[in-house]
Order: C-alpha cells, then structure tokens, then sequence
C-alpha cells in the first residue's frame, strides 16, 4: 500500500520547516560519530576511574575494544513500574558478557509517580521532572565511556525526558527497555465508580482504599492507557524497542529474554561492528509521525501533545499542533482501551496488541514502511510478536527467543479492530482554536452528544477551589468550569485528574458540564469534555485571565472552536493573581528557574530543548 497523501503531506512539511535545525542536529551526529569509539579519547587515569569498580570487567574494558554499554536507569521502588528494574542491570551485564560486551549503570535519573502526586503539591514539580529527567541521563553519559545505552525507563514524564537524552547522544546506539504492565487486578471502570461514589458521599474512605489498592496492587505499569503506557506504544511505533516488547509482564520468562535480547542488540549495533544504528537515524521525521499516528489509531494521552514536539525538537524535528491535527483527521480509531473502554493493556495485547495495530496501518499507508529501527530496516518486522521455544523457557535466556508473524485478526472486536471497522473514522485528539487561544481535547472517550457545550462559566483560579464549590453545592445548572493559572509559568502545569470524579458526578446527574484549563489533564481522564494546555495561558496575560464568572463558553470538539461569547473580552484588564505561593513547599523553591524559562504549552512546555 502507497503511503497516504495526508501522512505524506504532513511529513513533507515538517521536513520542510525542520530542514535547517535538523541539517544542523545530524551535522553535529556525523562529527560525534567521527570520532570513533568513546573510550579511545580517555587518557589511561580517566580510564582507571572508570574500570575501577568493574571486577572481573577490568580487563576485558581497559585492554579490548569490546563495546561498553551505558545503562541510564530510573529505577525506584516507590513506582509499581519501575520497581522490576531493580534487577535489570545484573542481568544486562551478564547478557552483555555472553556476547563479549560490557555494561555500566551510568546513572540514574529521578522518577514521579504521578499517581502518588495527583493532586498534590508535588504534581507542579512532575512536568520539569522531564527536564531533569534529560539533564540527568545526559550527566551519565558525559563520562564518554559508553558506546551504546540501554534505557530504562516507562511512566509519565521519564521516557520522554530519555528520549531526549538519547537524541542529545544521537551518535550512539540507544535501546529503550520496558519492564511491562501489573497483571489484571480490580477492573478500572469499577475502580473508576468508586471514586465517584467517594466524590458524590455515597461511600466511605475505606471503600475507596480498598478499591484503589485492588486496581493498583503489584509490581509494573498501572493497566489503564495513560500516559506510562502510551510511551510505550510510541517506543515501538518509533522503533526504540525490540517488537512486542512493550506489553510482556514483568517477572516473566519472556520478559527476562526481551532484556537480554535488547542487551544483545545494543552491543551489535555499535560502531565497533558491522551494523551501527545510532539513535539519530532512527529518531527522524517519519519516526515522530509514526508515533503520532499511533497515538491518534490507540486514543493515547493528550500529554504526549506536549511532550513529542520536546523529544522531537531535542533530534532537530519541529512539531506543531496543526501536524497532530491533520494526522489525527485521517488515522482511525483502532482501540478501546480505558478510559476508552473497559479493557486494559492486558486484554489489549491478548487481542492482538500493537503488532496488530502497527500491520494494520501499515496496510492503510498510515505509517512509513521505511524506518529505521534499533531491530533494524523497516516497521514491518514490529508486526511481529516475541516467543518463547521450551528450551528458553527452561534456562531463562534468550537462546528459544524468537520472533513470529503476529495476530492478523484482532481476538476481541470489542477492544481492537481493523482499519475496515473502526471504532471512529478519525483519531481521538482534536486542536482548538479560538478567542480563548489554542488548545486540544480528547474526544475518544466523550460521548459524542457532549461534543459540543455551551454555557456559562465558572471561574477558579486553583483545582481545590472547584472542589470547595462541589462539596458546597454551587454547581447546580449547566457550566464551563475554567481552572486558569495552571500553566508551566504559573504552576508548572499540574495535572488536574483529580477533578475528574467531580465533573463525571456533575455528568451524571444529567448537567452539561466541561472544563477549560491551561493547566494538563492525565491520560486516565476521559468523559467530561475537557479543552485543555490552552495558550497563551493566564499568567502570560492570556485570554482566560480575561474570563468573568458567567461570560458565555462555546466549546464545539466537532468544529475545533474554543470561544467566550463576550464582546470585550480583549479590553479587559487581566486577572493578576498572587503566584508567590507557588514558589514554596515540597521542593518548589528549586524549579524557580524552570517556571521563568519553560516556553509555551504549543511548543512542549519545555526548558532544555
């Protein structure tokens, strides 16, 4: 199948507004790469430090050039998710000895649990935290010590922010390493009710305790498609893992063989042999819009809109609103996965998961067939899916590891279909344009009778305010809550999810409610309309520090129109809060810097790229 005209449009025109920036990224690469091996420009003591503590390493890193691998890990075990990687570095440097490597953990970066700080102060530090996250990857690797990286890495703010690292040190390999999701615990639509419950009075804090800790109950990625698990869908769209490996649960046999294997292909594709694959060949235009076709076919999280134009930008590819847009009015929807539905990842993959996903569109001519990929040319090998002989399933290593065609019917038409039957003709993201600025909306999960709201607003200048409202009984006819002076200059842009069970109670008892914000919504949110990373935001003097308590909000998903029915709304004097408060507590005072140099949400809400 020829590619389709929209993708290849959009994909000329990206390349075509990228072409100095991206000319100038892959000449730097080039130089970097020129040079040759990292360790042969260290002198004998920068060597000795570095070799010290390598045991029987020693001597294979300091008298062979056999390839040394860096691993960037953001192992904690305060994240369910990250929890398993604890192990990893053991076993990559086994795997690593086989095949006549080396491996280093070169460092590690910090890791949120944006489940931990929903709703709380700490959420104003989670978006920098990718910042901090490349910053930190790209102290590890500036030991020049390295000639491949393994990344491990899967939740919110951490892959991206690794991303970026690894196109920084584009001129060295670099394989991203998932750990896999929980298996199935509480069903998340029950999960989803009690919260509700909860919200609306209807049952106590034990009920809820108990329910939360029966949906997030072991080690791995939490099952429901935010934004932990469409990092990992995007990391095979992107060809950064090996194929199949993103929904494989940990403590598995073939998940310790998909570590392996990636560990085998990181020392193979280095300079030192004859199939080098550093990560600036992979990390190109058509691989960014590969990934935004897959976020649109699986009904991803509205955050990867903020961080693929920062991943993209720190390769030297410039994204904008309108390429997700456009990508997103011809890519259909494939999935149904929650808060899209009722399955989770689990049943996803059971039904033919993302190799499904990826051959069907490759069918389409919705993905380019002609990426490069850390498994090597072409995405067509990502329709393939990792097995297991009985002979690795009995030594634990990858030596029964094999990959095979994958599923070439969906197993559950309820949860993923073909291209021919979808579950909606377009993708579930839409850009906002308008008097009230720019944004974008989810509509994957809105029933599409609640598409279009129109009605008075309210206006709260903090999350806990809308919450003070519900619980005093305020919100009694149809409204637009805007929750202004939540952008990453004002409050480094937290994620509002916590105000999700408030407004599906309002839903249902039968009002039309939506939210307007500056501020994020999580990738768990889904049905109350909700046009959010509006920019300008209010603390740049935006159109919503403009806004009055009932001033007339039209806000039309099917149309892309945001817009406050008021005629004055641009000779108003602005709305100028006190944002001091915003500086101090839990770790505020750091980011100082952060909130005074973040560009616009548009653009990625980005400090470093």
């Amino acid at each position: 199948m020829s590619l389709h005209d929209q993708v290849a449009r959009v994909t000329d025109r990206i390349a075509e507004r990228s072409r100095d920036s991206r000319s100038r990224y892959l000449d730097l690469m080039r130089r970097a790469a020129a040079e040759g091996p990292r360790r042969a420009h260290l002198s004998c003591s920068n060597q000795a430090h570095a070799y010290a503590a390598m045991g029987p390493d020693q001597a294979t890193l300091a008298t062979t050039p056999a390839p040394n691998i860096g691993i960037v890990t953001a192992y904690n075990d305060m994240l369910s998710a990250h929890q398993p990687f604890e192990r990893f570095p053991d076993l990559i440097r086994q795997a690593a000895r086989r095949v006549g490597a080396t491996a280093q953990v070169a460092g590690g970066v910090p890791a949120m649990c944006d489940g931990v700080t929903q709703g709380q102060t700490g959420m104003e530090l989670s978006l920098f935290s990718r910042d901090v996250i490349a910053l930190s990857a790209g102290v590890a690797l500036s030991h020049n010590t390295f000639d491949a990286a393994l990344y491990l890495g899967v939740c919110d703010k951490i892959v991206p922010g690794l991303v970026i690292a690894a196109a920084t040190f584009g001129y060295i390999p670099g394989v991203f390493l998932p750990a896999g999701p929980m298996t199935s615990g509480l069903p998340n639509d029950e999960k989803a009710r009690v919260r509700q419950q909860f919200a609306a009075g209807q049952v106590d804090r034990a009920a809820l305790m108990a329910a939360e800790m029966a949906s997030y109950h072991g080690p791995g990625t939490c099952t429901f498609y935010g934004t932990a698990n469409t990092n990992q869908m995007l990391m095979e769209f992107m060809g950064l893992h090996l194929p199949g490996a993103s929904f494989v649960n940990p403590g598995t046999p073939l998940r310790e063989a998909l570590t392996i294997a990636g560990t085998e292909r990181a020392a193979a594709i280095t300079a030192l042999g004859n199939d080098f694959t550093p990560v600036c060949d992979v990390l190109d235009e058509r691989a960014f819009v590969n990934g935004i076709v897959g976020l649109m076919a699986t009904g991803g999280s509205t955050n990867l809109v903020l961080h693929l134009p920062a991943m993209a930008r720190a390769a030297g590819v410039l994204l904008e609103l309108q390429d997700f847009h456009d990508l997103s009015q011809v890519t259909p929807l494939l999935a149904k996965v929650y808060p899209n539905g009722l399955a989770d990842v689990n049943h996803f993959h059971a039904a033919g998961g993302l190799g499904y996903t990826i051959g069907q569109l490759l069918e389409a001519g919705l993905l380019h067939p002609d990426t490069m990929t850390v498994a090597g040319k072409g995405l067509e090998r990502y329709t393939h899916e990792p097995k297991l002989t009985e002979a690795g399933q009995n030594t634990g290593l990858n030596t029964g590891l094999t990959w095979t065609p994958g599923a070439r019917d969906s197993q559950n038409t309820r949860i993923l279909r073909p291209v021919s039957d979808p579950f909606d003709a377009t993708g579930g993201l839409r850009q906002l344009d308008g008097n009230l600025g720019t944004g974008v909306i989810k509509t994957s999960a809105v029933a599409p009778e609640r598409h279009v709201i129109q009605a008075p607003a309210r206006i709260f200048d903090t999350q806990d305010a809308v919450k003070e409202a519900f619980k005093a009984g305020e919100f009694t006819t149809d409204t637009v809550v805007v929750v202004r002076f939540q952008g990453p200059q004002a409050n480094g842009m937290p994620e509002l999810h916590a105000l999700t069970p408030v407004l599906a109670v309002l839903q249902d008892r039968g009002l039309k409610v939506a939210l307007v914000t500056d501020g994020r919504m999580s990738g768990a949110s889904g049905k109350v309309p909700a046009a959010i990373h509006i920019s300008p935001e209010a603390a740049a003097g935006g159109p919503l520090a403009r806004l009055r308590d009932g001033d007339i909000i039209r806000l039309d998903a099917t149309t892309g129109l945001i817009e406050a029915q008021v005629p004055d709304l641009d000779d108003r004097a602005p709305a100028t809060p006190d944002l001091t408060g915003n500086g101090n507590g839990v770790g505020r005072e750091l980011f100082a810097m952060f909130r005074a140099n973040v560009g616009p949400a548009a653009t990625g809400a980005a400090v470093v790229v």
